[in-house]
């Protein structure tokens, strides 16, 4: 929602003049490209089944879709054969990454060899000043990451 003209200056009021936070996120979709092995994976990536599995009201597309904690919503998309061909590259408009938030050092090991075990590919645990993280890949080449920021 963009800033409206206050109604005393007909100007959009500046960061400092907002009187509310800006939320959180509820959910992420990403779409795939075989819903079925992508609900596989996901499934044993997050160690959970689906919550929701069914065709979207306006029959466009088809949303699996995963409770994560916190109150987060995880989803997978398919439109109904209508997808755009090629695997995700986050070096076109669009997607970069999805990162899940974990609290420490020790849930980012924890993860890494839960990846391990799985047989997913993953690029080890990497350090920098803004935090560390692990990167891996779903069946759509979509980057995944967990996170732990610095000093954690």
């Amino acid at each position: 929602m963009l800033a409206q003209p206050t109604p005393t200056t007909g100007q959009a009021p500046t960061i400092k003049e907002i009187p509310v936070a800006f939320p959180g996120l509820q959910h992420v979709a990403i779409t795939v490209s075989d819903l079925e092995r992508s609900t596989k994976w996901y499934s044993a990536l997050f160690g959970a089944d689906p919550v929701l599995d069914e065709d979207e009201e306006s029959g466009t597309f088809h949303h699996t879709v995963y409770a994560l904690d916190g109150g987060m919503l995880f989803g997978l998309h398919a439109h109904m054969g209508a997808e755009a061909g090629g695997p995700a590259d986050e070096r076109r408009a669009g997607l970069d990454h999805v990162s899940f938030a974990l609290p420490g050092s020790t849930a980012l090991e924890e993860w890494r060899d839960r990846l391990d075990a799985l047989g997913i590919p993953h690029g080890g645990i990497k350090k920098a000043h803004y935090g560390s993280g692990i990167s891996f890949r779903d069946p759509d080449n979509i980057a995944l990451e967990y996170f732990i920021a610095p000093g954690t």
